[in-house]
């Protein structure tokens, strides 16, 4: 069965393809891949089990079911490797002649790579821009100047941080061009989550953006503030009530102030157990809403209103309907327990039966 491979070329470009021989690659071997009109060169950068995980998962990948429709050629000798090494010197002239093509059009576009095909039957130029290039003028002159295939690709300022590579301020190669499989874009928010300084030109990189790093760390600060306490609560301790200023995740550590203004350090399992006594031990108190039918009794007043009239709890549940209007009693007045004190109903139009709201049968006034 053909065996899946990644293989790495120049620029940190990986792709995958499909190796047919008998024995494995290992890994960091030089290989002939096969590639669109023609023959590229480039070293093994995973095999087996990574390289199938890489490619169901990796931005460059081609999914669970995918299948590269590539095949590795051969593995690569000697002198194809001094041939290859022999382009790698070429590719820096090659991208000097193409950005003066491009002053002399008068492009807005910065040449940042140009790489060769090990059979030089396609060169490939890679350029950042800030809008939208037309650039085909250019590309019938380089094709005329290089005698061979042209192809431009433009890429983001990320992207070109990570093809060429550097040093980072933290003294290790970036994240993007050594380790960092995929490229995302990173917000300010995450630089407010871990308390870093807002300034652009202390958490930008190289590339000008925000660094990468923000971005995969966030998680990590994300869950270790989720054992401390909020910062600014005021909490109980056994030194009375403090306010929480600040968090330090790294050495666990949370610092206090009380209404004093005083400040202390402590750390975080001694801020919990501290906490822990302080707090009030208050017993599981059930409570339920009960009604007692018994001392209630339920009426209906003339215009069909429910009315809850308080009995002794002596007197014996009565729930009951009156008859219609036509075999109601004559007697307006509610049938009620002489010990029950009787509840006034006021008026649907609003204020108490006999109120200030004023006559109806009073003669208007005069003017």
């Amino acid at each position: 069965m053909p065996h899946l491979v990644e293989i790495a070329f120049k620029g940190n470009r990986k792709e995958f393809f499909l190796w047919e021989g008998e024995e494995p690659l290992r890994a960091k071997v030089p290989v002939i891949v096969e590639v669109d009109r023609g023959e590229d060169m480039g070293r093994v950068h995973a095999v087996g089990d990574a390289a199938q995980h890489r490619c169901a998962g990796c931005a460059h990948g081609l999914g669970a079911n995918g299948a590269p429709s590539h095949k590795v050629l051969r593995t690569a000798s000697s002198e194809d490797e001094r041939r290859h090494a022999e382009l790698r010197t070429q590719d820096d002239e090659a991208r000097r002649k193409a950005a003066e093509r491009v002053r002399e059009h008068k492009l807005q576009m910065k040449i940042s790579d140009a790489e060769w095909q090990w059979d030089r039957r396609k060169l490939t130029l890679y350029f950042t821009a800030e809008k939208r290039v037309d650039f085909r003028a250019l590309v019938r002159d380089l094709a005329g100047q290089f005698r061979t295939r042209i192809e431009l690709k433009q890429i983001g300022v990320r992207d070109e941080a990570k093809r060429l590579g550097g040093i980072g301020r933290c003294g290790r190669e970036y994240c993007s061009a050594s380790w960092l499989p995929d490229l995302r874009p990173v917000n300010l928010q995450a630089a407010k989550d871990q308390k870093l300084s807002l300034n652009p030109s202390q958490i930008s990189g190289a590339c000008g953006r925000l660094m990468c790093c923000l971005r995969y760390e966030h998680e990590f600060y994300a869950a270790a503030r989720k054992r401390f306490p909020k910062e600014g609560k005021v909490v109980n301790t056994a030194a009375g009530e403090e306010k929480v200023v600040s968090n330090d995740i790294f050495n666990d550590r949370v610092t206090l102030r009380n209404v004093e203004g005083e400040s202390r350090t402590i750390t975080l399992a001694e801020f919990k157990t501290e906490a822990g006594a302080a707090a009030p031990a208050t017993p599981a108190v059930s409570v339920t809403a009960e009604f007692d039918i018994e001392a209630m009794s339920i009426a209906t007043d003339p215009l069909g209103d429910l009315i809850l009239e308080d009995e002794p709890s002596s007197t014996p549940a009565v729930a009951e309907r009156r008859a219609p209007s036509a075999e109601r009693p004559q007697s307006s007045e509610r049938p009620q327990s002489e010990n029950a004190p009787r509840r006034r109903r006021r008026g649907r139009r609003g204020g108490k039966r006999g109120g200030g709201g004023g006559a109806p049968d009073s003669p208007p006034a005069s003017s």
